[in-house]
């Protein structure tokens, strides 16, 4: 998959580049060939076969490439039988610009739309696998416990300290009654981008629970310095929620838990967890 969407997003890239490099021609020979008003006409022409192009796709646009240039044949004939005046060849350049410009710029749109539709199933994967929530863009429970396995790994053959941190907002059930759906959401983002923007890149967050809106931080830290990074966190939410107008007239708070990985007590990725949401029992 990696290596077929290497080469969709090299060929939208060549498409573009093609693309320019066929304009710049155009204004090039367009200056060049000095019929102004044919070129204007020709180039109004070009820019409505590029919008068929991008949005009827490229049968259609073949169909109008070749009516566009047997009007161009038809007005060089009745000029030269008509009128007496001699063919223009320099403006020659309008029968194949435009269709180039069309090839290239369907070779463009179309490797983007594969590369969108590549990651729109991408997403729905992870969604439907449960290792990402669509809505916060966090990894869920599901990743959670395979990452603290990892994690418990590696203290175990380096003896560095995994701790996770547990975050809920106080009295959720109570408040969530008196917050309207918007609110609801608000508070949740609002709560997701202050733990982002609080803990280092290298401390993974997760959405362990929507019911119950449940964050979790897996770290390589012990107890203290995990204390130092939520209470961070607090800090900034607290700061978010003064400047919000939907949620600064409502008394929330966030609490904490915080458990270490220990070896020898715990066995799976759901004691360190649960150990953490006990936790969050005594922060108030």
């Amino acid at each position: 998959m990696g290596n077929k969407d290497q080469r969709t997003s090299l060929l939208a890239d060549v498409g573009l580049l093609m693309f320019l490099v066929l304009f710049s021609a155009t204004a090039i020979l367009m200056s060049l060939s000095g019929q102004v008003l044919l070129n204007v006409i020709y180039l109004f022409g070009t820019v409505a076969l590029l919008m068929l192009t991008y949005f009827f796709g490229i049968m259609p646009s073949l169909i109008a490439n070749i009516l566009f240039i047997a009007m161009q044949a038809t007005i060089m004939v009745y000029q030269y039988v008509a009128k007496g005046s001699t063919i223009h060849w320099q403006l020659a350049f309008w029968m194949v610009i435009p269709i180039l410009l069309c090839l290239t710029l369907y070779c463009m749109t179309y490797n983007q739309l594969k590369l969108q539709d590549a990651n729109a199933e991408l997403r729905t994967a992870m969604v439907e696998q449960g290792a990402f929530d669509e809505q916060t863009h966090l990894r869920t429970t599901v990743a959670y416990m395979e990452d603290t396995a990892v994690y418990a790994e590696t203290n175990k053959r380096f003896q560095l300290p995994v701790t996770t941190a547990v975050i809920k907002i106080g009295y959720y059930n109570d408040i969530r009654r008196m917050m309207s759906e918007h609110q609801v959401q608000s508070l949740l983002q609002m709560t997701t981008d202050a733990i982002k923007d609080k803990t280092r890149i290298n401390d993974i967050i997760y959405l362990v629970n929507n019911d119950d809106p449940t964050w979790a931080i897996l770290l390589f830290s012990n107890a203290d310095g995990t204390t130092i990074a939520t209470n961070r966190v607090k800090e900034g939410f607290d700061e978010r929620l003064k400047n919000n107008p939907d949620l600064s007239t409502m008394a929330i708070s966030l609490v904490v838990g915080i458990a270490s990985w220990d070896g020898e007590k715990m066995k799976t990725p759901y004691d360190l967890l649960n150990a953490a949401v006990r936790e969050t029992q005594y922060d108030v």
